[in-house]
């Protein structure tokens, strides 16, 4: 069901881990035409392009593009109170360890009346994008928002395709978590078009927005990567992976329902195991093959674990199982050995790290408190998950007294004239010329 890679007996150098990860044959760039091409769409044709793209794509006509206050209250006053309460305990989490992202305000003090402050102000508007298709994901509207609140975003737009079992409506289940945190500006839009609308605007419906954030599948990634430049995005969210680094002390059951987890979601889910027990890997694809079977998506699991991008990997030690997993540069990563931490000392790629048998995946997804949206396809090599500083812009305030700048001038006038640019030192000296001529 799940393919075996056996590393034991090699050294494989950075770039030959590179070659052996396992990885969908999905390619963003295949989606590059359509995605621009909807995009294209939006920008000339406004309102009537993502109506149409609508009932193209989600096969449904939206009930309204922009979602009315009654439909987000009715939601509201219908989501279950179990729900609710777990919603409502996501958001604590979410928003306590949000706070922490972000920087103070840090002074540099670099002499007598020479300064350079360090400040970190929000991006003014954003569109948060949050998925329909398979599953439903009202806890990624928390992953965007809360972040966003903290940041001091003051102007939220979210968006989400209109769903055909809801008459035409964003999903009840979503626009109540929306409401939960205040968020009233929510667009019945999908996709590709969705993400053309907030870079551009739509005359009469939505302003363009300045940031672009939350996952969604390759053409909503490609999408992204056409507007880039036109606005800021997070990442190119891409199919989820889970890898799991292991060894004999591991449960076998415990693994394979993680990897079973992550399968869930996509038949183009990634799940790995990277262990250095033989026996290990035995038992969990025994555990697997049974947990597959009895799950409910258990024909999209199967496609899942039986693809190209899913793989047991034996390795010969932990170092080695290190060394595989920083070439893989998971989205989710599991350490789950005698020792976690002493593993967690070697590891560079991740978008988020989970450790010991008690910290699994779907914690994260949901109750850690950590933020779910992460980087995939091997984007934590140079890319991190979604934050409170992903909305936030570095900004370095410069204050020199005229006794800072005159200790500086020559080495400012030096250095223009190296680099043939006198009227930059010029600049400096004129205002010591200045006061010489006054005086």
């Amino acid at each position: 069901m799940i393919q075996r890679i056996d590393l034991r007996g090699q050294t494989p150098t950075p770039a030959e881990l590179l070659s052996l990860v396992p990885r969908t044959s999905s390619d963003v760039s295949d989606a590059m035409a359509a995605a621009a091409a909807l995009i294209d769409d939006v920008r000339r044709d406004g309102e009537a392009a993502l109506v149409a793209q609508a009932e193209r794509f989600d096969g449904v006509r939206p009930e309204a593009l922009r979602v009315p206050a009654a439909h987000r209250a009715e939601a509201l006053a219908g989501l279950d109170p179990a729900v609710r309460a777990a919603i409502e305990e996501t958001i604590r989490r979410v928003r306590e360890s949000s706070a922490a992202q972000v920087p103070p305000t840090q002074t540099t003090e670099l002499g007598d009346g020479a300064e350079v402050v360090q400040r970190w102000t929000p991006v003014g508007r954003v569109g948060l994008y949050v998925p329909g298709g398979k599953a439903v994901y009202p806890s990624s509207v928390v992953m965007n928002v809360v972040p966003a609140q903290t940041a001091g975003v003051a102007s939220i737009a979210l968006a989400s395709p209109a769903q055909a079992d809801q008459g035409g409506r964003v999903h009840p289940t979503i626009l109540a978590v929306a409401e939960l945190l205040g968020v009233d500006e929510i667009y019945a839009m999908g996709g590709a078009g969705a993400v053309g609308a907030f870079a551009y605007g739509v005359p009469g419906l939505v302003e363009r927005v300045d940031l672009v954030t939350g996952p969604g599948n390759r053409f909503v990634a490609a999408a992204k990567r056409v507007v880039h430049g036109v606005i800021g995005i997070d990442a190119e969210a891409g199919p989820t992976d889970i890898l799991v680094i292991a060894d004999d002390s591991a449960d076998a059951d415990l693994v394979a329902a993680d990897l079973v987890s992550q399968a869930e979601h996509d038949e183009v889910a990634a799940a790995v195991l990277v262990t250095t027990s033989e026996a290990l890997a035995d038992a969990v694809v025994e555990r697997l093959a049974v947990r597959a079977a009895a799950t409910k998506h258990s024909a999209r699991v199967q496609t899942a674990l039986g693809g190209r991008q899913s793989a047991v990997v034996l390795v010969d030690d932990l170092a080695g199982a290190t060394a595989f997993s920083n070439a893989f540069a998971p989205e989710h990563l599991e350490i789950q050995t005698t020792d976690p931490d002493a593993v967690l000392a070697s590891i560079v790629n991740a978008g988020a790290i989970f450790l010991g048998s008690y910290s699994p995946v779907s914690l994260g997804d949901y109750s850690a408190g950590s933020n779910h949206v992460l980087p995939t396809g091997g984007h934590a090599r140079f890319s991190s998950g979604l934050s409170a500083a992903t909305f936030l812009r570095p900004q370095q305030v410069v204050r020199y007294s005229e006794a800072a700048l005159r200790e500086v001038a020559e080495n400012i006038a030096a250095l223009s004239a190296a680099e043939d640019l006198p009227a930059h030192g010029e600049a400096v000296t004129a205002r010591f010329d200045r006061a010489r001529t006054e005086a």
